[in-house]
């Protein structure tokens, strides 16, 4: 009988403080797992990295046209900016 009485206490204790948090510690993780991307934003993602890399392939080909066209056209563009500012 002494066991039990010496049990309570911690027993009372887990319940009342330790048991709670666990469980909301728990929950809270598994809401955080299932807000993992879907298939669907996982394509999305991947259309648009497709997209910005052929964006950035563009941009590189009309630099490549402007610096065979207008050689000096990069130092004009900075010109630009340090006015403005």
């Amino acid at each position: 009988m002494e066991f039990w009485k010496f049990m309570f206490v911690p027993t009372i204790l887990f319940m009342v403080v330790v048991a709670p948090i666990w469980i909301t510690m728990h929950y809270r993780s598994v809401s955080r797992s299932s807000r993992s991307l879907n298939q669907e934003d996982r394509e999305s993602i991947e259309q648009m990295l497709e997209t910005v890399d052929r964006l950035t392939d563009r941009i590189g080909a009309l630099e490549s046209i402007l610096d065979i066209d207008h050689p000096d056209w990069r130092q004009q563009a900075n010109r630009h900016e340090w006015k403005e500012e």
